[in-house]
């Protein structure tokens, strides 16, 4: 195994300093949203950083083909310490005339141009172990080559997260899918397909697949779908509005307001966070879905008892009794999180870090129990509330991790 090391840029080198000195101050594993704002911030004190990962490699290799950002144009930029280089200031650099909702391919094209303006020191490369020895990182990467950091920022999204219901397990992999991984839409759009779920993704995924030429039908559990801005008189409130809904539109009046600010949601107690969390990210779709969803089939207040595999099709069984017989399931059913299911953090590692559930547990800077070691994005979520599900949580994670770091450069034992 080869090892290297870098300058304070961040720049890789010969080692030359003390042997077993790191070679970064810290570095981050995941190149999406959060990743990349967490990295122009920590570049811009002067750390030495190193990023690992795919360039929004999650964004476009598993999020449904065609798909549009539900959050609003505002909250869909990465930060920077400028605030420079924002998806206007990208769409103004292309040449792309400014769009609501934002396109998929568009926020893709927009992550890596922000990667590439701010000069990130990034290595494509898959971090395959990460274990800690003496107050010390080891993080192997896939060509066999060992780095060593001060400090890692596990950025690695909701990938390994994915939840199927159990219903469907005893079905073969080319029967069942989950929306975040990356069946392509064309493979399915000649087939009659089951999407399972009420949120977003599982209406979008609907929605293309209708236009796309499939045979859809959504079912869902809850008795109504619901869709963001059903009340849209208390948008329209002027300073009133202002008080009850953030920016972000994450969550209803008043809750809204709350969410937006995850330094409070930090001190509120456990049981009730859950319950704000839950209230605020409960299954719904974007307020220009319902339109398109007009043609589609949809059963609402049903769950799927069965599901068999019979002759190629798949035969599914509903709690009314009601039979479906389709060649696919789609399930945008969310996910779970659960860091045991980072496959590069050793198992020590895992066990060392005080967990919430499968989430860690956090304290200022992101910083989990075992020193030296943060998670953002999503995993954040049940310590600093929902807002860092989505990517208008970067500018919040990047400045307290950053401000935490700066601070504590020589703290980590």
């Amino acid at each position: 195994m080869k090892s290297v090391t870098v300058s304070q840029t961040g720049e890789p080198r010969v080692r030359t300093g003390v042997p077993g000195s790191p070679d970064y101050d810290v570095t981050i594993i995941g190149a999406g949203p959060y990743g990349l704002s967490a990295a122009a911030h920590l570049k811009a004190k002067g750390l030495g950083v190193r990023v690992f990962g795919e360039p929004m490699e999650f964004w476009a290799n598993t999020m449904p083909e065609g798909m549009l950002l539900r959050s609003p144009r505002v909250a869909s930029n990465l930060s920077d310490p400028d605030a420079a280089f924002t998806l206007d200031a990208y769409q103004a650099a292309s040449g792309e005339e400014p769009s609501a909702p934002v396109s998929l391919k568009t926020f893709v094209e927009y992550g890596r141009w922000f990667q590439h303006q701010l000069g990130s020191s990034l290595e494509k490369t898959t971090v395959t172990q990460v274990t800690r020895q003496s107050g010390t990182y080891s993080l192997t990467l896939e060509n066999g080559n060992v780095v060593r950091s001060r400090r890692v920022v596990v950025a690695a999204g909701i990938g390994p997260f994915c939840r199927k219901p159990s219903v469907f397990r005893d079905l073969p992999p080319e029967q069942v899918s989950h929306c975040y991984e990356g069946r392509k839409i064309s493979e399915l759009k000649k087939m009659r397909v089951a999407v399972i779920g009420a949120g977003q993704s599982a209406l979008e995924s609907a929605a293309i697949l209708h236009e796309a030429g499939g045979e859809v039908e959504v079912i869902a559990r809850i008795p109504q779908l619901r869709f963001i801005g059903q009340h849209e008189w208390l948008h329209n409130l002027g300073p009133i509005s202002k008080m009850l809904y953030s920016p972000h539109d994450i969550g209803p009046a008043g809750i809204s307001r709350m969410v937006a600010s995850p330094g409070f949601m930090y001190y509120v107690p456990l049981g009730l966070k859950d319950k704000i969390r839950a209230r605020a990210i409960r299954p719904a779709g974007a307020r220009w879905l319902p339109t398109r969803l007009q043609p589609v089939k949809i059963s609402t207040g049903r769950t799927i008892r069965t599901a068999q595999s019979v002759r190629g099709e798949i035969r599914l069984t509903l709690d009314d009794g009601t039979e479906r017989r389709v060649d696919h399931v789609l399930c945008g059913t969310g996910y779970n999180v659960d860091i045991a299911r980072y496959k590069f953090l050793s198992r020590e590692l895992i066990a060392a870090t005080e967990q919430l559930n499968g989430y860690p547990k956090l304290t200022a800077g992101l910083a989990s129990s075992v020193p030296g070691l943060h998670f953002i994005g999503a995993p954040a979520a049940r310590s600093f509330g929902p807002l860092l599900q989505f990517v208008c949580g970067t500018e919040f994670t990047a400045k307290e991790l950053t401000s935490y770091i700066a601070r504590n450069r020589a703290s980590v034992l």
